[in-house]
């Protein structure tokens, strides 16, 4: 096959990933020259004829003549532990191609071997090199390395690669090649990064073994049949020029490894991946410094994944991502463009972790912060203004401030009355089913019930929700309940139950909000003047016969909405006059007929105001025809009061109430 190769296809260079290592005895030329020695030594004939057989039957030397004057190298094998009759050696090794004189002292760090398997004498006298086939089998069993030097008694020992590229340079020798320290030296680093061998640079590691240059899978390289070469039916162009390894990759021949590209891949394909990187200087480098590269790299992903989780979670997921792309393309454009091999496992498993672990702990963060925002405030606002809140939790606490916010309270008319009508029973479901759409009323328009009160709620808005628009949904609920309310009342008398009626009372102003009580007992509520101004304004629906009443100052922030002013009021435990109103809804819901009314009613209370009796009392007459409003008959006795008992000349118009 060797003499078929070379001068019937003209390879260039033949290597064998093959040790020769025990003489050939099947031709069976041992026995013929035995009885030609002794049994038949008398016999010239016989021996004559051995002897003009010799030749053809000595099949090693045939195979060495057929190496002698030829490019061929030879493979072998290192031992790292000895064999079981303890020498650990067979064969020939071929010189070494350096010793420890040619190294910088403390650089020489190749793998040491304590024997080795290698080719007859013979064989390796006649090849014109050779060179170890020993992989460098990493802790998962894949082939990711080859040494390009092995030591071995002083010697240092090439690789078959190493050797085939060589021969194939011409013999060019090997030399260490060295970083120069710089000015604050590298302390322990050796500065030993590659092995020139001509103008091929081979870069290395610690240990002098070289990265492989995968090309792809099984097949990179064309595969030839041995039988097909020895019987001429290989292209006669398919060698011509060429480096021929000659290998096995039969399964049973036990020389398949796993590597990166394939579990299982033929040994020898290895062996053409590196002669054809060296010769392409297509070796990648790891040199000593990508530990601190790798370094840098964790610690900045590591910084960024420290910074994701003041983001949202989908930014945060966003960022994740970004992170781990853009450190995979620097990683890829590092391996193309500069031919270096920089880790990236250790910083995707760093980021992804952290990644893990903040969306974890973030979940369980916001959970644990939903579950205390939800036993702080659940009570109070609906489960929706409750996860509005978690996405940012610690803007808000129990802590007692001061706001500007609206406070509403509703209170059922005759309750006295009406319990008085009924069982315990049938009072408490009457409860439950009118306080609870009225809740719900609330809770749509944002706001935070601060407690039930008997038959009566309690509420306000601008807490713990800031509400830019506090007072609008304040009235726009009070107006809400008491629309729901009319809906209610056909199921309540089907079941029986008498008419209910609530009144509505709203102010705005500054008040104190936070968690307040006792030691024994705490509650988020709100206090203050505005407060009391509220319940105040509750009251006094009973009093004019109207649904529902609102501040000066609830109004003044309204002005698309219309209102009927009803009175200028002193309430009890309040020095300060206060004009009331009755909220009618947005201004463009009304008719003409309701706008004349108002007009009528306003010139009214300005003939009222200026005591100007008798057209005060000839307006509000004309307007009770029209309705029988509480509010028309109050300002009619009033007038006739003021009539027999004049207030005076510097009188203001405020009516004081004596009784909450």
């Amino acid at each position: 096959m060797t003499d078929r190769l070379f001068e019937h296809y003209g390879a260039r260079l033949v290597a064998f990933d093959v040790v020769f290592a025990e003489p050939d005895e099947s031709s069976g030329l041992k026995i013929l020259e035995e009885l030609a020695a002794e049994a038949l030594a008398d016999v010239g004939a016989y021996r004559e004829q051995v002897a003009e057989l010799r030749q053809q039957l000595d099949y090693d030397q045939r195979f060495a003549d057929s190496l002698s004057g030829r490019d061929v190298i030879l493979g072998y094998y290192f031992r790292l532990t000895k064999g079981e009759d303890g020498s650990g050696r067979s064969g020939m090794l071929p010189p070494p191609v350096l010793t420890a004189r040619d190294f910088r002292p403390g650089t020489a760090n190749a793998l040491l071997a304590n024997g080795y398997g290698a080719n007859l004498a013979m064989f390796q006298q006649a090849a014109s090199g050779g060179g170890h086939f020993n992989p460098e089998i990493d802790s998962d069993g894949v082939v990711r390395r080859v040494p390009m030097l092995f030591e071995f008694e002083g010697g240092y020992y090439e690789s078959l690669s190493l050797a085939v590229v060589r021969h194939l340079l011409g013999g060019v020798s090997v030399e260490p090649g060295y970083v120069e320290p710089g000015p604050i030296g590298y302390h322990d680093y050796s500065g030993l990064e590659w092995l020139q061998a001509g103008s091929r640079h081979i870069p290395i590691d610690d240990r002098m073994r070289a990265l492989v240059p995968y090309r792809g899978r099984f097949g990179s390289f064309p595969y030839v049949s041995a039988a097909d070469i020895l019987s001429g039916e290989a292209p006669a162009e398919i060698f011509e020029g060429r480096i021929v390894l000659v290998g096995t990759s039969a399964p049973g021949l036990f020389d398949l490894r796993s590597t990166p590209v394939q579990s299982e891949y033929p040994g020898v394909e290895i062996h053409a991946n590196l002669i054809a990187g060296i010769l392409d200087n297509n070796i990648l480098e790891r040199p000593a410094y990508t530990l601190g590269a790798e370094f840098v790299h964790v610690l900045f992903a590591g910084i960024v994944m420290l910074l994701l989780p003041l983001l949202s979670p989908l930014l945060a997921t966003a960022g994740f991502v970004v992170l781990a792309a853009v450190s995979v393309l620097l990683n890829l454009w590092v391996w193309t463009a500069g031919g270096l091999v920089l880790p990236i496992a250790s910083v995707l498993s760093l980021v992804l972790v952290m990644f893990i672990l903040n969306m974890t702990w973030g979940f369980f963060f916001e959970q644990r912060n939903k579950r205390q925002l939800s036993s702080l405030f659940g009570q109070y606002i609906p489960p929706e203004l409750v996860d509005e809140m978690s996405e940012n939790p610690q803007t808000y606490s129990l802590e007692a401030e001061n706001r500007e916010m609206t406070v509403l309270f509703s209170d059922v008319r005759g309750f006295t009355s009406i319990s008085e009508s009924m069982d315990p029973g049938q009072l408490s479901e009457l409860m439950n089913e009118l306080l609870t759409p009225l809740t719900r009323v609330i809770h749509g328009y944002r706001g935070t019930i601060d407690k039930y009160m008997g038959d009566a709620i309690m509420a306000f808005w601008g807490a713990p929700l800031r509400d830019d628009e506090h007072a609008r949904h304040a009235v726009e609920a009070g107006l809400d309940m008491i629309r729901r309310l009319d809906e209610l009342q056909p199921a309540f008398q089907a079941r029986g139950w008498p008419t209910v009626r609530i009144g509505v009372g709203i102010n705005t102003g500054d008040m104190n909000v936070g968690n307040m009580g006792s030691e024994f007992r705490r509650a988020y509520t709100v206090l203050g003047d505005a407060v009391n101004l509220g319940a105040r304004l509750e009251a006094l629906t009973r009093v004019y016969g109207v649904d529902m009443l609102v501040s000066e100052f609830t109004r003044a922030v309204l002005p698309d909405h219309a209102f009927r002013e009803i009175d200028r009021v002193r309430v009890k435990g309040r020095d300060e006059p206060v004009v009331i109103y009755e909220p009618l809804g947005p201004k463009d819901d009304f008719d003409k007929a309701l706008h004349d009314e108002l007009r009528l009613y306003q010139e009214g209370l300005r003939h009222y105001r200026a005591q100007e009796w008798d057209l005060a009392e000839m307006q509000f007459l004309n307007l009770r025809r029209q309705s029988d409003r509480t509010i028309y008959g109050i300002y009619i006795e009033r007038i006739q009061h003021f009539r027999a008992n004049p207030p005076g000349a510097d009188w203001d118009g405020v009516f004081t109430h004596t009784s909450k």
